[in-house]
């Protein structure tokens, strides 16, 4: 089999939402290493997100800040961040709305002042909607255990914004005040939404992915992509082969070109074993 390059979602894709590894999924991406297969996760995660339990597994390298970081190996082959004055400009405008929100660097997740009390419960609604155990009981420190919660918020390293929705109606004024970003929302859809964030203008998932070909100097009928949510229908349509797993929204699913497993269910091992990416080496 010609050597084939997988993308693969973090949250809800390769990690559960407790943020548990499956150890048929670990196993995969190892096997599928060993057999020449490159390996790279792409998620909204900045780098600071990526614990040393993920890089364990052995990866090629990752997409961060949904598509706003490539990196491959030791080598940063794009990294587009929000500028210091962009920072200054969405730090000031959240404040005066008193929406908590905290920044996301590769250098560390830093939280506005009163994010600690104002997230617990918006913590524990999205724990509770992806049916996590013991929801009732997350702390932010749970869901954020490195975040930094006294750090500098006017910064230039910056790769995305999160901030707690108080309404929708933060969402779509975040759109009028700030038509030089890309505002999106997380943790359900439409009304639903527990958080805002602003990212990177005109920066995708599949953005990030022909980026990173070019520099690989590899072909796209070579390639396959994993995810879950409506974020990453953009890759799924890029790469080759698009999956979704079955615990994903109903959106993704529609369009994909295959729905494997959900990711508890080993989701991903199955799929790697359905396009010959390993042989099926496990007894489920």
């Amino acid at each position: 089999m010609d050597k084939k390059i997988i993308f693969i979602d973090v949250d809800g894709t390769l990690l559960d939402y407790e943020n548990v590894l499956p150890k048929s999924a670990d196993l995969a991406i190892k096997e599928a290493r060993k057999r020449g297969h490159r390996v790279y996760i792409c998620t909204g995660r900045s780098k600071a997100e990526v614990y040393d339990y993920l890089w364990d597994i052995g990866l090629d390298g990752m997409i961060g800040g949904n598509g706003s970081y490539v990196e491959d190996g030791d080598t940063v082959v794009m990294h587009q961040l929000i500028t210091k004055e962009q920072c200054r400009h969405i730090v000031d405008w959240l404040k005066s709305r008193h929406l908590e929100f905290y920044l996301e660097s590769n250098n560390g997740l830093f939280a506005s002042e009163n994010f600690e009390t104002r997230g617990e419960p918006v913590v524990q609604e999205y724990c509770k909607r992806k049916g996590t155990e013991g929801a009732s009981q997350k702390r932010v420190r749970d869901a954020f255990p490195e975040m930094i919660f006294d750090g500098e918020l006017y910064r230039d390293d910056v790769n995305k914004v999160s901030f707690i929705l108080e309404s929708y109606q933060d969402h779509l004024d975040s759109i009028k005040e700030f038509p030089d970003l890309k505002p999106g929302t997380w943790g359900g859809a439409g009304e639903t939404a527990l958080f805002g964030d602003l990212g990177v203008k005109d920066i995708t998932k599949a953005h990030a992915i022909d980026e990173l070909l070019k520099y690989l100097n590899a072909n796209i009928e070579d390639t396959f992509a994993f995810g879950d949510a409506k974020i990453d229908i953009p890759m799924l349509e890029y790469c080759h082969v698009g999956v979704a797993v079955n615990s994903g929204g109903d959106e993704i699913k529609a369009m994909a070109d295959y729905v494997t497993d959900d990711v508890d269910k080993d989701g991903i091992y199955k799929a790697f074993v359905h396009f010959g990416l390993i042989d099926n080496f496990l007894e489920l």
